[in-house]
């Protein structure tokens, strides 16, 4: 068995990143994608992820529950009806335009008695090695049954075979890699209640003696499930610690790796964190360059850092690969400029704000939205990171003019008091907004007041828990006399 990960090369999860690069916001197909898909349902002879996208009636892909004569003919209100797999591979709010993946019943036929084959094969192997080998051999039929369901995308008997090798495994290291091949599932199906559940699962292994690698790796996996479900806070220093020693190619590329943890430090991290961690982190400066904003009119600075990270091949990323496939898989597609979210970084923070916004929403369009990971919290992202500007402009100043903070971030004084406003009344933000006068005035709490209002609220429970702890003790004092 040794200490090298098993079980790492299936499900494919850049497969996944094309199924959702199908369609963009506006419900054109993507043509490197459908090919990629194509190819892959053939070559892997993946019968089950095919009738589960393209399926005339069933396929997630086929947004009206109908074919695409039907549904050309007579258009219908998108839905989607329930599939033989569950999955949530299209996320909501994404046109899917008909046909996208054409049905042909005669291609999954055959991709269907391949399967049927192959897996008549593996039982052979299997009832083999029961009458003649031992145990470890039965292992390994099981192992390559449980690899075959992961490689033609059926969830559900990928992984009951995985949970039956489970079961009959000793070694630590291959249990952990057995569940770290659960999680990858359930991320390439976008199922996240069951990815947490996995994950715990997987924690509670490695503390249990799991080696040094499978610990990092399983970091990376961590990170990677907490960005998905927003909780930037905790991926944050997950996803940066992982950066030295990341091996988990399997999970994504190394360049993105780098983009999730950028993101997630830029909007959860301190300052003085964000300095170190992101700002100065050597392995974030060879993807982003090492330019520097330097305030007001820097437009020139920020053409220098997307000239200095195109001439860095480890600056360029492939967005269609973005959360997926190895490094060196991405060295052979076309590149793509990171200095969107070397913008931003470096604007964050100097303070450059007119540029901090235009990053951002070059962030939004070129990642964001083009990322499985990031697209479903993208409108999120961008409110809290404008939130964050806001906080760190006021945090030196008693009073500034409205109009004077709408130039700096490069808006209209109405709509920066829309936007100012409703973080104000969800208390996220400490100040008051004068149109009279025209300013803003931020309202810094005392500290000394707040730490003797805590202790006085705190003294009371502690209080009310005491009296009723003595009553308690009373009560049972009676019953003893």
């Amino acid at each position: 068995m040794g200490s090298d990960p098993q079980f790492a090369k299936y499900p494919d999860l850049k497969l996944a990143q094309h199924i959702f690069s199908l369609t963009t916001s506006s419900g054109t197909p993507q043509p490197t994608s459908l090919n990629y898909l194509q190819n892959a349902i053939r070559e892997h002879k993946m019968a089950p992820l095919y009738r589960h996208l393209a399926h005339p009636t069933e396929g997630v892909l086929n947004s009206v529950g109908e074919s695409t004569a039907q549904s050309a003919a007579t258009p219908k209100p998108p839905t989607r009806r329930a599939s033989l797999v569950s999955s949530n591979l299209l996320p909501p709010k994404r046109l899917v335009p008909p046909g996208v993946l054409p049905w042909d019943e005669s291609l999954y036929e055959q991709l269907k008695a391949d399967n049927d084959k192959e897996l008549e094969g593996f039982q052979k192997e299997e009832e083999e090695a029961e009458e003649k080998a031992g145990e470890t051999e039965v292992q390994a039929a099981r192992s390559k049954r449980a690899d075959f369901w992961a490689r033609v995308g059926d969830k559900d008997k990928a992984i009951a075979a995985y949970e039956k090798v489970f079961d009959k495994t000793g070694p630590l290291g291959t249990k952990i890699d057995l569940v770290l091949a659960i999680i990858r599932i359930g991320l390439f199906f976008n199922d996240k209640l069951f990815v947490k559940k996995q994950v715990e699962r997987a924690n509670i292994l490695v503390e249990s003696g799991g080696d040094w690698d499978r610990r990092n790796r399983l970091k990376a996996y961590k990170g990677l499930h907490l960005l998905t479900v927003r909780s930037y806070n905790l991926a944050a220093p997950l996803l940066l610690d992982s950066l030295s020693t990341f091996t988990s190619y399997e999970l994504c590329s190394y360049s993105a790796l780098v983009t999730y943890a950028v993101l997630a430090g830029s909007l959860s991290l301190k300052r003085v964190d964000f300095k170190a961690k992101v700002v100065d982190a050597p392995e974030i400066k060879a993807i982003l360059g090492d330019g520097e904003d330097k305030g007001p009119g820097a437009d020139e600075e920020m053409k220098d850092v997307s000239a200095a990270t195109a001439e860095r091949a480890t600056g360029l990323v492939n967005l269609s690969t973005l959360g997926t496939g190895s490094a060196t898989e991405a060295q052979d597609e076309a590149p793509v400029d990171m200095s969107p979210l070397a913008g931003l970084v470096n604007s964050l923070y100097a303070g450059n704000y007119r540029n901090f916004f235009l990053s951002l929403a070059a962030v939004e369009e070129n990642f964001l939205t083009q990322d499985r990971y990031l697209f479903e919290h993208r409108a999120w992202f961008v409110r809290e990171m404008r939130l964050r500007g806001y906080q760190q402009l006021l945090q030196s100043y008693r009073v500034v003019g409205l109009a004077t903070m709408a130039s700096a971030f490069g808006v209209s004084v109405d709509f920066l008091d829309k936007d100012l406003a409703k973080f104000i009344a969800a208390g996220r933000v400490s100040c008051t907004i004068d149109r009279v006068q025209g300013v803003i005035e931020t309202t810094r709490p005392d500290d000394k007041n707040k730490q003797y209002a805590d202790i006085v609220k705190q003294g009371d429970a502690l209080i009310t828990k005491l009296q009723k702890y003595g009553q308690a003790v009373r009560l049972r004092g009676s019953e003893r006399a």
